[in-house]
């Protein structure tokens, strides 16, 4: 079939194949802005708009789109072109559905920091929205406390008025609503990160307090955080994607988002403007998220984070075909549920042990095309955030940590820039360059990795960890990948 170009003027031709939007774009209005119009917020928060617009509800609360670097410029550019409409791919094992979302009315040029103040200002606005991802927040990555020495953060506390961060905006805009006599907006950060809204309302009031203490006392009195914990796989788009939407649902979209059906919101009902109604569309409100966003990180994120480095280190290139290999699958099964799903306290209403099988069978599906490469990216705030906590956790209890520190392990192996074949690693992390260094160091003295302590904090103290890690590490140098996991399963490695 020919691919239909997306837009406002092609959806009735688009229906025909696929579910569009059942409501009009001239019924909704602004109510939402949103940072960081990537993927995932397309495939998630957007798609709950969408679904809750389709019933008739709340269309007061579509969504802005606004940024600040030049990524956001160039998905602001290929959004605008479709009229900001979205196709959204739901595949499973037996199953690949389309729908086209229109949620999204407006994108604000991430050039003009005055026009996103604005709208940041207008009283319409009652929710500001983050997906910036775990790096975004500026904080240690070892004590998850804001840093207000960022030169970033310092260059908006020193110029208040002319601010180059999100926060920054933020934080200009709630100053123009305070001076209005507005009611703020709600901070709803999306972003996996531990106590998400705790740590977004550190950032904003910690940037404020750098040039007006009294206003940042103001925020933490009057501006509402909610922690949310948010889930749905969602790879990056490429030209596969595009073209197989092209060829399968006969719609040309240059920024088409595929993912799996699973999706899951856990949200603290605390706003300070109104909401819409979230829960009419699936989304859960509970009055603490922590318990839902610990299960998550540690399961699926530290899951993620432990096959993404042998998946690497063995030339694999998509997430199922790591969980395909005998090795990595038996790795994950017995890290979950001997290191890592120990360390997670009760969550209300799930059983943890269904939540691994269910977790492991979501890594398994062949349709998603999620990569090893994109799991590995990032490692500096990931590990962190996703591996050492639980590391942390069963040190402090005087249990071994075999399994935890391997993926330790497997992380510096990765970084001394090859895999056990001798192709060369492409990285994409902020901090590549000196982790490089560290594990090519590491290769006279093993500690010299451990060395960087924003990552590893007081974990790398601990004698046990150092142990386990030197262990695994050697035993990957020596014997490789395929026989450090062997060894892992059978019970030799830290024997």
């Amino acid at each position: 079939m020919a691919a239909t170009p997306l837009s406002l003027a092609t959806l009735p031709d688009i229906a025909a194949r696929v579910p569009v939007p059942a409501y009009e774009r001239s019924a909704l209005s602004a109510g939402i802005v949103h940072f960081g119009i990537g993927n995932f917020h397309r495939a998630h928060q957007a798609v709950y708009l969408d679904a809750l617009f389709n019933l008739g509800r709340d269309r007061d609360f579509a969504i802005v789109g606004a940024g600040v670097t030049p990524y956001d410029g160039a998905m602001r550019a290929a959004l605008a072109a479709q009229d900001y409409l979205t196709t959204v791919v739901e595949q499973d094992v037996g199953t690949s559905t389309a729908r086209v979302t229109g949620a999204m009315i407006d994108f604000l040029d991430p050039a003009d920091r005055a026009a996103i103040i604005d709208r940041l200002a207008d009283p319409a606005i009652r929710i500001v929205s983050l997906t910036i991802t775990e790096g975004g927040y500026f904080i240690d990555p070892a004590t998850g406390v804001f840093d207000p020495a960022h030169p970033a953060i310092a260059a908006d506390g020193a110029d208040p008025d002319d601010p180059k961060t999100v926060f920054g905006l933020i934080v200009a805009g709630l100053k123009r609503r305070r001076t209005a006599g507005l009611v703020p907006f709600t901070v709803m950060s999306c972003d996996n990160i531990p106590g998400n809204g705790h740590v977004t309302e550190n950032a904003i009031a910690g940037l404020a307090r750098l040039s007006d203490p009294a206003f940042a006392d103001w925020i933490a009195a009057n501006v509402a955080f909610p922690n949310s914990m948010v889930d749905r796989i969602t790879p990056a788009t490429t030209a596969r994607e595009i073209a197989h939407c092209a060829e399968t649902f006969g719609i040309a979209d240059a920024k088409p988002v595929y993912c799996e059906e699973f999706t899951q919101w856990v949200l603290e009902d605390r706003f300070t403007a109104g909401r819409p109604a979230f829960e009419a569309v699936g989304v859960t409100f509970v009055s603490d998220v922590a318990p839902f966003e610990l299960m998550k990180i540690r399961i699926l994120n530290g899951g993620h984070a432990a096959i993404a480095y042998p998946g690497e280190l063995l030339d694999i290139h998509f997430v199922h075909e790591a969980m395909e290999e005998p090795l990595i699958a038996a790795f994950l099964a017995k890290l979950e549920r001997t290191e890592i799903r120990p360390c997670v306290p009760p969550v209300p209403g799930v059983d943890l042990d269904a939540y691994v099988a269910l977790i492991e069978r979501r890594f398994a599906n062949p349709k998603i095309g999620d990569t090893i490469s994109r799991l590995a990216q990032d490692g500096s705030n990931r590990q962190p955030k996703f591996i050492l906590p639980s590391t942390a956790d069963r040190l402090r209890k005087g249990e071994d940590v075999v399994g935890l520190a391997l993926v330790s392990a497997l992380w510096c192996r990765y970084f001394e820039g090859t895999s056990d074949s001798g192709r060369a690693i492409v990285y994409n992390d902020v901090n590549a360059d000196r982790l490089k260094a560290a594990a090519q160091a590491s290769r006279a003295e093993p500690t010299a990795f451990l060395a960087e302590r924003d990552i590893f904090g007081t974990v790398a103290d601990a004698p046990l960890f150092v142990r386990r890690f030197t262990e695994a590490l050697s035993s990957l140098r020596t014997v490789g990948t395929r026989a450090t996991l062997t060894a892992y399963l059978e019970g030799r490695l830290g024997a």
